[in-house]
């Protein structure tokens, strides 16, 4: 008996054309076009759900919940063994991520992409395709969140990101490595998560922005996150969660007035920590009502916290991350 993955396509470089200038138009080929350029896995019936063909930075939370809905309509039949969605390399790993903390089901899924289009020399589209499609239909896949799949490696939602601007080894996950290979058509999983997050989207997802903090840095951007609604603020601060003393007042009046403030670092591994006591440290922004960000990247902070924030959770509740 075959078994049966959805195939939904949102657009990206995986599904893009060369333009009579030789440029890319990305998002360009549905589904049926895409699938007839790449060596599916004959063994395995793969049902093609056009839903997107626009450009990775056309993605917003409108577009990935519309994302999450086509997933949910493809779960309902449990026949569908797992599901694959081609992406934009771009915003790749927020897309992920957001799929990631809003999906319950324990069956597989997958996002890919490609660094190359179908037309340029060294294309890594039918082998991400096909990887993918092999990965999503393998039991030992089950209950380990949304993975990505990219270049013969099998990675973590909550982790990934994207390292090279053009490399076919464009994804990483800095100081934890990646779950499981492909080779050869045979998919090994050497680990899995020993937690998910999960929360339910009750309310319209609100604006959260990030902003980075850098020497000589003051308030003016957060004053303006604050001013243009922003009910959360993902800080990059430096080293262990760091800031300038000059962005402490702008902190203090975002929080007085109910604006939920998380801190990151902008380091690739380690976390943020409360470990020096002077103005703008960790510690002195936690002491504030600042949320320790643990080891969160900026972007997967913000997803985190905005989809928190459209499930309810409330300013006292500092568990979050």
């Amino acid at each position: 008996m075959k078994q049966k993955i959805s195939l939904i396509t949102t657009g990206g470089t995986i599904a893009s054309k060369e333009t009579k200038d030789g440029m890319l138009a990305s998002g360009a080929l549905s589904g049926e076009e895409l699938a007839s350029f790449c060596q599916l896995p004959e063994e395995i019936d793969v049902k093609i759900v056009n839903l997107l063909q626009i450009p990775s930075m056309f993605m917003d939370f409108t577009t990935m919940v519309q994302l999450k809905q086509a997933i949910e309509e493809e779960l309902k039949d449990p026949t569908v063994t797992g599901i694959v969605v081609t992406h934009g390399t771009d915003s790749l790993e927020e897309t992920a991520y957001f799929l990631d903390i809003t999906l319950a089901d324990e069956r597989p899924i997958i996002v890919t992409g490609s660094q190359r289009s179908l037309q340029q020399a060294g294309t890594d589209v039918s082998s991400n395709l096909r990887n993918s499609i092999l990965a999503a239909a393998k039991r030992s896949l089950q209950n380990i969140g949304v993975a990505v799949v990219f270049n013969e490696r099998i990675y973590s939602a909550k982790y990934v990101k994207k390292v090279h601007a053009s490399n076919l080894q464009g994804f990483a996950t800095f100081g934890y490595g990646y779950l499981g290979i492909i080779d050869n058509d045979t998919v090994s999983v050497y680990q899995k998560p020993v937690h998910r997050d999960y929360f339910e989207i009750k309310e319209a997802i609100p604006r959260v922005d990030i902003i980075k903090c850098y020497t000589g840095a003051d308030g003016t951007f957060i004053e303006a996150a604050v001013a243009q609604g922003a009910q959360g603020i993902v800080l990059e601060g430096a080293g262990r969660g760091q800031v300038t003393p000059s962005m402490v007042e702008a902190i203090q009046k975002a929080l007085n007035q109910g604006v939920m403030v998380v801190i990151t670092t902008s380091t690739e591994e380690g976390q943020v920590y409360p470990a020096y006591d002077y103005e703008g440290s960790a510690y002195d922004l936690q002491q504030r009502g600042v949320i320790l960000g643990a080891d969160y990247d900026s972007k997967k902070a913000r997803i985190k916290l905005a989809v928190a924030l459209s499930s309810g959770i409330k300013l006292k509740d500092k568990e979050l991350f």
